[in-house]
């Protein structure tokens, strides 16, 4: 039996107006179907669309049986953390440059959206990392992740030294930019420009990526998704921890950097025709067929 989606959230890339007309003919085409609409108050003050219920994203993510996402894949991930701890699938709309999460395209949003909304749709299920900073006894940061963490140096540029565990068995000591620890999601983003390898979304494995290491033989490797990551900061003129790109603590010699598999996962739902390695192709400019 498809799932009914009664009550949508619709939520507008952030810093922006770009995607107004989208958002206003997606709200009264969702209308005119009957359904109840929630929007966060950030898209409501950017935004200004009628008719739609007001809450903050925590709230509305008890009462909604799906989240719209107009933007690219930095609104996805957003929505995405803030969304962890509740089991609200979510549609992307590409308004970004990549598209990676948000995989439906705006010129053919309305009648790809009524095939989803009608149960044609592929459902995935993605893996997050959950993730905190040990410093003695106290733990100063703990958040989730949808992509990465990145252990990285910080505004002075020099090279860092840490040392790595993997279910509490020693790995290596490195010297280096940083660390990228990524998710499948991730394997194609920061990990990827680490030179790491691309996971297909569905594996349930992790990549450690060096960025720049001082050494010729550091290379990434990949993971059970089960394991436990413990970076620990040797030496640092200035480091940080960064979260998705989008959220960072600072981080002083001694800190533990803990990485484990969050207990919710993500899911996205994609049109019914979406096939990954068609993504790949496009996104990343592969050869076509010959």
């Amino acid at each position: 039996m498809e799932k009914q989606f009664n009550n949508i959230a619709l939520i507008g890339k952030y810093y922006t107006t770009s995607v107004t007309s989208a958002l206003v003919r997606l709200a009264e085409f969702l209308r005119q179907r009957g359904h109840v609409l929630y929007t966060t108050p950030q898209t409501a003050e950017q935004y200004h669309v009628d008719g739609l219920v007001v809450q903050p994203l925590a709230e509305l993510a008890q009462k909604v049986d799906l989240a719209i996402v107009l933007g690219g894949d930095g609104t996805m991930l957003n929505v995405a953390r803030s969304l962890a701890e509740h089991p609200v699938p979510l549609i992307g709309v590409n308004q970004g440059r990549l598209g990676f999460l948000a995989d439906v395209s705006l010129d053919t949003m309305l009648p790809t959206l009524e095939e989803m909304l009608a149960g044609e749709y592929v459902a995935e299920d993605r893996i997050m990392l959950d993730t905190c900073v040990e410093r003695g006894e106290a733990i100063t940061h703990a958040t989730c992740a949808f992509n990465d963490v990145v252990v990285s140096k910080g505004m002075t540029g020099r090279l860092i030294e840490f040392e790595v565990y993997i279910d509490d068995k020693f790995v290596y000591s490195q010297r280096a930019d940083g660390l990228v620890a990524a998710t499948p999601t991730g394997s194609t983003a920061y990990a990827l420009s680490a030179g790491g390898p691309i996971l297909h979304p569905t594996l349930e494995a992790f990549v450690l990526a060096p960025i720049c290491p001082h050494t010729l033989s550091a290379r990434p490797i990949a993971i059970n998704s089960r394991s436990e990551i413990e970076i620990n900061l040797i030496h640092a003129d200035d480091a940080r921890a960064h979260f998705d790109g989008q959220a960072h603590a600072d981080l002083q010699v001694g800190d533990r950097v803990l990485i484990r598999r969050a207990k919710n996962a993500v899911r996205l739902l994609h049109p019914a025709e979406h096939n990954y390695y068609d993504t790949l192709r496009e996104k990343l400019h592969w050869g076509e067929k010959l």
